[in-house]
């Protein structure tokens, strides 16, 4: 997956013009024109259209820099059973730490989500590892968690006095794992 706040920094800091990177990255499918509003659009995070790994390499190639710098890789589990509220509470632990920080601070925190988002880690950190990434220059970019509606089968009653019942649920929740090269 590319990563859009890279691009925009490499741009910059490089001085290369946009149209100097459309025209590397331009195909007999993706004319000039499309090319320099898709490189915008990757820019502001938008992957419309989805870079292939063949604009990755353009684009590494205009700017002169190795094509895993402008990479990130993600995991995600999805339905995970727990309540959104407990797992963003071990998520906000390993924003922005390096991926082996984060695995000792998961190992050892003693929370139930923690394994959870561990797994999803090693699954990220095993992505960047096919694509021959530097294990030990990964950090943690984003853990998100997302609100995964209610578990089937999990919508139960509760008495409560004066002969009443109180609807309850139990939520699940997606947890996303980003990693990219420092």
């Amino acid at each position: 997956m590319l990563s859009g706040s890279k691009l925009q920094k490499i741009r910059t800091d490089s001085d290369v013009e946009l149209l100097t990177l459309a025209a590397a990255i331009s195909s007999p499918s993706l004319d000039a024109n499309k090319a320099k509003a898709a490189i915008l659009n990757w820019e502001k995070g938008l992957m419309k259209p989805t870079p292939s790994s063949a604009h990755i390499a353009g684009l590494a190639q205009a700017l002169k820099v190795d094509r895993l710098e402008l990479m990130m890789w993600q995991s995600t589990h999805r339905y995970a059973p727990m309540a959104p509220r407990k797992v963003r509470l071990v998520a906000d632990l390993i924003r922005g730490c390096y991926a082996q920080e984060a695995l000792d601070i998961l190992q050892f925190t003693n929370k139930r989500a923690a394994g959870m988002i561990k797994k999803v880690l090693q699954c990220a950190i095993a992505n960047a590892d096919e694509q021959e990434a530097d294990i030990t220059r990964l950090f943690v970019s984003e853990a998100r968690v997302d609100e995964g509606g209610i578990r089937k089968g999990t919508r139960r009653w509760r008495p409560k006095d004066r002969g009443r019942a109180v609807s309850f649920t139990r939520l699940a929740s997606h947890i996303h794992v980003t990693v990219g090269m420092e």
